[in-house]
């Protein structure tokens, strides 16, 4: 097994993570049991559609959560703390930024349009760094031009309105590295963007994090756009983490059937005049209790073991694991879909391993 998934490496662990919200006086559940270990220097991305829980989980790391939500039960494990133990916002603004940086899908949520670009790199430098003055502002240009930002000492002086939307994000990336933290969350970092300047942000957060030695937690719910920049992968539904594994093996050895229909929906796996897949159904309702396989319901080949029993973690590798009663040794052989079979050829040109 590499070193990168040694236990001495583990920078954050999460154990039995339950994550509840009230709203309208009932108790909706959103994250539930979830237990995962993010190791130093990787790049961990966490998939799945709208709803399944992938942000509420993240930011529980950094005391982000809306007001009316709590952790119930379970524990964040980061630097010696329990982070699920914090209640003072004192106790979350000496990590928060400076430990663990968050860089968010739309930056102009991010940026104040009152403000220079470059003072507000500036800032992030003063804050975190101890720099000041012409130090702090040669620093904050070191930055703009790592990130590709041309002309950075005449784009220090104008303001987020006068950028396009993939130079905004990648000012964003900029303050959010210049916080000097350790792990970086990017919270759908290129949903507002255009194909070709995704993949220039994802080849630049590459860059970043070799040069910064971050470990980076990718949220999106496209697997394509993570393919060529993933160690490792974490497909959530329903506020469960349902299968996990290298991203080699996610993509050409998935086992659990929701993550077969998240690689059958992707558009680069389309057929010229025929409709892209789409997963049947919706997901389920987080206020009930959930019993069972909560896939179940739009899982075609749901067994009746799906409908009455949360299944447990089923084992293929030491990074390699996935809930599906479907891995039983008991259970009926399922034939995976045509195009997941030819998977590796199809994504050769998004994904090189």
């Amino acid at each position: 097994m590499s070193n990168l998934y040694q236990e001495k490496n583990i920078v954050l662990s999460v154990k039995d993570l339950i994550i509840k919200f009230e709203l309208r006086g009932r108790v909706l559940t959103a994250i539930r049991n979830i237990s995962l270990d993010l190791y130093k220097g990787e790049s961990l991305a966490i998939v799945g559609e709208s709803g399944s829980g992938k942000s509420v989980f993240t930011k529980s790391f950094m005391g982000l959560l809306d007001s009316n939500g709590w952790i119930d039960q379970g524990s964040i494990l980061y630097d010696n703390k329990d982070l699920s133990k914090f209640k003072r916002e004192k106790e979350w603004l000496d990590l928060r930024g400076s430990r663990i940086a968050m860089v968010f899908q739309d930056p102009m949520t991010s940026l104040n349009p009152l403000k220079t670009i470059g003072r507000q790199v500036q800032e992030a430098i003063e804050l975190h760094q101890g720099l000041k003055g012409k130090e702090a502002k040669s620093k904050a240009i070191e930055y703009l031009i790592d990130v590709g930002i041309a002309m950075p000492e005449k784009r220090f002086k104008q303001y987020p309105h006068e950028f396009s939307g993939g130079m905004r994000q990648r000012v964003v990336i900029a303050i959010a590295v210049a916080c000097n933290p350790e792990i970086l969350i990017c919270d759908e970092p290129t949903t507002a963007l255009d194909v070709t300047i995704q993949a220039q942000i994802l080849n630049l957060l590459k860059a970043m994090q070799k040069k910064y030695k971050l470990t980076i937690v990718y949220i999106t719910h496209d697997l394509g756009v993570v393919a060529n920049v993933a160690d490792r992968i974490a497909v959530m539904y329903a506020g469960d983490i349902i299968e996990i594994g290298t991203a080699h093996e996610i993509f050409y050895n998935p086992q659990h059937p929701y993550t077969w229909a998240l690689l059958s929906s992707l558009p680069q796996l389309g057929v010229k005049g025929e409709d892209l897949f789409a997963i049947q159904g919706t997901p389920p309702n987080l206020f009930k209790d959930i019993e069972g396989d909560a896939f179940a319901p739009r899982n075609p080949h749901a067994l009746k073991i799906d409908f009455l029993m949360r299944p447990p973690y089923f084992k293929l590798s030491e990074t390699h694991k996935a809930k599906t009663w479907l891995l039983h040794p008991k259970a009926p052989e399922v034939k995976k879909a045509e195009v997941l079979l030819n998977l590796k050829e199809n994504m050769e040109e998004y994904r090189h391993v």
